[in-house]
């Protein structure tokens, strides 16, 4: 009898992290860089013993940028190990089907690559019962331009000639512009291949709003999610995107970091700096650590420089926000809203994020984030 209990026990436990490990999963995007491997390895290096639950318990609903997808995800895996009383649903759809299913009160809090718009916060008035949606910063991460092209290892470009490249001015790798900025590089006589997603996507956004910025003279595009510029090679999600250049010799595109791998090369992006600058981590923080606060109240929207000049600053970079309320929160997701949101900007959940090719919010922002959270209601 003792061995049969036993036999039991262990077919509970083991259903239980099956379908455990089927709920963390279930919500996955294709849009989202490497899968939970890098993820679990990174979340190994938070004690579940540091995480405050409070009174966390029941399901959250999230959904939003899917661009975070993977940091997500790592923070899942902890805080529900640790709080094991909550399940913590995260779609990944899109920025801006997070940020409806937020304003039609779907879900606890939302995810988005871009702040609010000021119709979006009077939508979410409605749903934040005495208050509004605000911005909290809470992740970030270099947009790379990765390239496939045989005999060249190594690539710098500036805003100018990335803004021709993908503006289909600049056709050949062997361009004047581009031996300019590579006089030691083999450029073969070899068309330019650029990709970029069909899909609307924040990665998008971010990365026109660099060449708006950047090369106002080169790249005359409004901007937003949707791509703009006529020509190139379409392709769905940033998984798409790094598909198509690696399998295309003379390619060039857009992507995350996490997908910029398995063969592929990053640009350096020559910024006016003292040297080129390679996506990075640690370069998306330094860029972001000179964004301002333009979000009032509450709100912690930045501002990005795309501009900078700064040593080692990344200029393509994306932030993402934490989208929820700042009063009027359902009172059954506002414990497990505030538990989760405080373990990922504490110095534990800001800490796994270098590590699967996301950077951490500089401690300035970061900390202005910890208040804000304590203070939701």
């Amino acid at each position: 009898m003792k061995l049969q209990r036993m036999n039991r026990r262990a077919l509970t436990l083991g259903a239980l992290a099956v379908s455990g490990a089927l709920a963390l999963t279930a919500c996955g995007s294709d849009d989202t860089g490497s899968s939970g491997d890098s993820s679990s390895s990174a979340s190994a290096t938070t004690a579940a013993g540091s995480i405050k639950c409070d009174d966390a318990k029941g399901q959250l609903l999230a959904d939003g940028s899917s661009a975070q997808k993977n940091a997500i995800d790592a923070w899942v895996k902890n805080f529900t190990q640790a709080c094991n009383g909550v399940q913590i649903n995260y779609k990944g759809s899109g920025s801006g089907a997070g940020i409806t299913a937020f304003t039609q009160g779907q879900v606890a809090f939302a995810g988005s690559d871009s702040a609010l718009k000021p119709e979006e916060v009077t939508a979410s008035k409605q749903v934040c019962s005495g208050g509004q949606g605000i911005d909290l910063p809470m992740v970030a991460g270099p947009i790379a331009v990765a390239f496939n092209v045989s005999g060249v290892d190594g690539l710098t470009l500036d805003a100018a000639t990335i803004a021709k490249i993908f503006d289909g001015k600049i056709t050949k790798w062997d361009d004047a512009a581009i031996k300019k900025l590579n006089p030691s590089a083999k450029l073969p006589d070899l068309k330019i291949q650029a990709f970029h997603r069909s899909d609307e996507s924040g990665t998008t956004d971010n990365f026109t709003k660099y060449l708006i910025a950047a090369a106002p003279n080169d790249w005359k595009y409004s901007g937003g999610k949707a791509w703009q510029a006529k020509g190139g090679q379409a392709a769905q999600g940033s998984s798409g995107v790094a598909q198509g250049v690696k399998q295309t010799n003379g390619a060039i595109g857009y992507m995350e970091l996490s997908y910029a791998k398995d063969g592929l090369k990053t640009v350096d992006i020559d910024t006016g700096a003292s040297a080129p600058v390679k996506a990075s981590s640690d370069g998306a923080t330094k860029a972001v650590a000179a964004a301002q606060v333009v979000g009032t109240g509450s709100d912690l929207s930045l501002k990005l420089d795309y501009t900078t000049k700064a040593d080692g600053a990344y200029p393509i970079t994306l932030v993402t926000y934490e989208i929820v309320c700042d009063k009027g929160n359902k009172s059954a997701s506002l414990p497990g809203t505030k538990a989760f949101l405080n373990y990922i900007a504490s110095q534990e959940g800001q800490s796994i994020l270098s590590g699967i090719d996301y950077a951490p919010m500089p401690d300035a922002i970061i900390s202005k984030v910890r208040s804000t959270v304590a203070s939701l209601s």
